[in-house]
């Protein structure tokens, strides 16, 4: 008996003959779930990059701007973000400019401007809640402050979890020293570092 079934066990090891149908339809499932992992993180990463590159983009617009900016113009930039950025997904920014007063050792928001349903507007008491992430200026001088939120939805259920995409990125006004909006008095200063600022 045991003779027997050793010959039996040897014989199906040595035996070569086989269907490709029977162990592709077992290594199907872990084939299928590679490549919709493979896809949905590429997708996220994608997703990631697309919208650090709207923030990047819009930032550096506003920088080159020398005329008064108004809501309209605001709104334009939020349609054009869209544009950039999935379809599919909700979409937040909010646009600030922001003031290093070195004598007061803080900074201050010239104006700031949201749009969709993430942010709130930041104002003088809020704005220091991100000083860590602002730069080291010189007295009186000014960035442009864009940040963008996006909600990713993962594209296949693998374990990657529904995720907000944001993005803090800032640049210097690139032609005027500041940039102004339309009805928002903005306090002057010099940006030369020997000059003393105006009150």
């Amino acid at each position: 008996m045991l003779t027997s079934l050793l010959k039996h066990l040897r014989g199906f090891r040595q035996n070569t003959e086989g269907a490709l149908t029977v162990e592709f339809m077992m290594m199907a499932p872990l084939l299928f779930w590679a490549f919709a992992a493979i896809y949905t993180y590429f997708d996220a990463y994608r997703q990631d990059t697309v919208n650090l590159k709207a923030a990047y983009t819009i930032s550096d617009l506003i920088s080159r701007e020398t005329s008064e900016l108004t809501e309209t113009y605001i709104d334009s930039i939020y349609a054009m973000s869209q544009l950039l950025i999935r379809s599919d997904s909700a979409a937040s920014i909010r646009i600030s400019v922001v003031r290093w007063d070195e004598e007061d050792d803080r900074y201050y928001l010239d104006w700031s401007k949201e749009r969709g349903d993430a942010f709130v507007e930041w104002t003088n008491a809020t704005i220091n809640e991100v000083e860590d992430n602002l730069p080291i200026m010189p007295d009186q001088e000014r960035v442009i402050l864009v940040e963008t939120r996006n909600d990713l939805e993962p594209a296949f259920k693998i374990g990657l979890p529904s995720m907000d995409l944001d993005n803090f990125v800032f640049s210097r006004p690139r032609f005027a020293p500041l940039v102004q909006f339309e009805g928002v008095d903005i306090v002057s200063g010099s940006h030369n570092d020997d000059a003393p600022a105006e009150e």
